[in-house]
């Protein structure tokens, strides 16, 4: 099985911590685990850089992470802590001279035509950010890097063209198409394509409250974050993980998300080596505290896999 290697970009809710405005002991901590940017994850996988959601605070994450590429963009839903950093993809329209290759299902698409319409215009504003979106469904996908894409070129007061092997500029249009699928019941995240180059992404249905929402797994890393609800059918899709990702956001039952007790039940089924929590919010302990918390509650229901809260920053794989 292909290994992945996972970077936690941000580890907070929708208000992050601290919370404007808030004087709690766990906003107010000087622990830097306990200061968390919104959810997002950046994913070396093979040859692949793979960015899953660009929330509010897509700019500072990629400065943090110090990201200079991206082969895509997996976007999980369209709430705008996921999707609210998009624009800033036009620094890498210019630095990295690519359309960013943006994945999503049609929910998604339709939210970010409306809140990015000047994206999609058929005459673009000149320094619109630059997409190919390619439109997601249940079924494992393939993503290529993209060394052999077009040059995307700068023109002065008219915007972006590529640049063609003649040296022809062409306007960029607004490219949308089907993400490439496989039908792979027995999905094992091997590589594929020619020369090997592609590499299979597994997507895990769930539900935020009613709203359907994506997971993703690479190889043996699952990153899972803002359900509150997992059809029976996607558990197959869950087996031998080294490390799966959970969104928490407290003790109390939550209409969108799990509590920390579906979080830890749903841990305990999937039974990865590792459990990483995310999307906390301030209602979580300090993270020592909360360390040592889930330690006791993983000893008194015997629970196997090994329970931690993730932070920003925070590689596992």
């Amino acid at each position: 099985m292909m290994k992945a290697r996972l970077r936690f970009l941000g580890t907070g809710t929708s208000q992050g911590i601290p919370i404007i405005g808030c004087r709690c002991p766990k906003c107010c901590s000087d622990d830097p685990r306990d200061k968390r940017f919104r959810a997002s994850a950046l994913v070396e996988y093979g040859p692949l850089t793979i960015l899953i959601d660009a929330g509010p605070d897509f700019r500072s994450q990629m400065l943090a992470a110090g990201v200079r590429h991206l082969d895509a963009i997996l976007l999980t839903h369209n709430h705008k802590d996921h999707t609210g950093g998009l624009d800033d993809v036009r620094a890498l329209n210019y630095i990295d001279r690519r359309v960013v290759e943006l994945y999503c299902e049609d929910m998604v698409l339709n939210s970010l035509k409306q809140e990015y319409s000047y994206a999609f215009s058929e005459v673009k504003y000149p320094g619109a950010p630059e997409w190919h979106v390619h439109r997601l469904t249940d079924k494992p996908f393939v993503i290529y890097p993209d060394k052999d894409a077009k040059e995307l070129v700068w023109v002065h007061d008219v915007g972006y063209r590529y640049r063609l092997a003649d040296g022809t500029m062409v306007p960029t249009g607004n490219a949308l198409c089907e993400a490439e699928t496989v039908d792979d019941p027995d999905f094992e995240g091997n590589a594929h394509g020619t020369g090997g180059d592609g590499l299979e992404i597994i997507p895990i249905r769930g539900f935020h409250d009613q709203m359907p929402v994506l997971g993703f797994r690479f190889g043996n890393i699952a990153y899972i974050t803002d359900m509150s609800s997992i059809p029976e059918s996607e558990f197959a899709k869950l087996k031998g993980l080294d490390h799966v990702t959970l969104n928490t956001v407290g003790y109390n039952r939550h209409h969108s998300h799990f509590s920390l007790d579906e979080a830890l039940d749903i841990a305990d089924r999937i039974g990865a080596k590792h459990t990483w929590l995310t999307h906390l919010s301030h209602t979580f302990p300090k993270y020592k505290e909360f360390c040592a918390d889930l330690d006791d509650l993983c000893r008194t229901r015997n629970i196997n896999s090994v329970v931690r809260p993730a932070y920003d920053g925070l590689v596992i794989g």
